[in-house]
């Protein structure tokens, strides 16, 4: 589990494709006790550690994760390359500290930025949800944007026969300096998660629903 909270921006080494999917290479700044098998979010996706070294930096290190066939299509890992800044979030350590919203590291689906104003005290950044994922956003909830864990300011929803809305949320310069949310523009496309107890709520009343039935 994750919550959001970026923790560091580290910097693609490479993506190579291998028979089952493709390996993704990262070095960036980890914590001591990160080892093999460990769960990290890329850019909001949870990967395995498949192997990990120590890089030129003591403090910077080096890991690799596999990435099958459903990730590179749910995601936008799968166009990544060389020299591209991600965020990092290891796993939510027990007793740690929850700074954000549950993340379960699990993509939804891609969405599109589509607007960016900067202003006084934050950016705003307006992205563009696809119609499946809709129905889970509310104002003032929480949703993670390529693993960042943030507030919809603002939810419209799409007037035209596709559905969907649109989401703008609020960049303090902390965030721009801290992730590469900074670096977003139209038509960026960013990887979405939305609230997992809202999905968990759908689910449990459709079974009540069939139940009564």
């Amino acid at each position: 589990m994750f919550t959001g909270i970026i923790t560091d921006l580290g910097t693609v080494e490479s993506l190579e494709p291998t028979p089952g999917g493709a390996r993704l290479v990262v070095t960036g700044r980890l914590p001591h006790d990160v080892a093999v098998g460990d769960s990290i979010a890329v850019d909001g996706v949870c990967v395995t550690v498949t192997s990990l070294a120590e890089a030129s930096d003591a403090v910077m290190r080096t890991f690799t994760a596999d990435l099958m066939p459903p990730t590179l299509g749910r995601t936008t890992l799968g166009g990544r390359s060389g020299g591209d800044r991600v965020n990092l979030e290891p796993a939510l350590s027990a007793g740690g500290r929850f700074g954000g919203h549950v993340v379960a590291g699990h993509v939804d689906a891609v969405g599109t930025v589509v607007g960016r104003t900067a202003g006084d005290l934050a950016d705003q950044l307006t992205v563009a949800l696809p119609a499946q994922l809709a129905r889970y956003v509310v104002p003032q909830g929480s949703i993670a944007v390529d693993g960042v864990s943030l507030t919809v300011a603002e939810l419209h929803d799409n007037a035209d026969d596709a559905g969907g809305c649109f989401v703008t949320i609020g960049l303090i310069p902390a965030t721009l300096e801290a992730t590469t949310l900074g670096q977003r523009t139209p038509p960026d496309r960013v990887n979405l998660e939305v609230d997992l107890l809202a999905k968990q709520v759908e689910r449990l009343l459709a079974v009540q629903e069939v139940a009564r039935a």
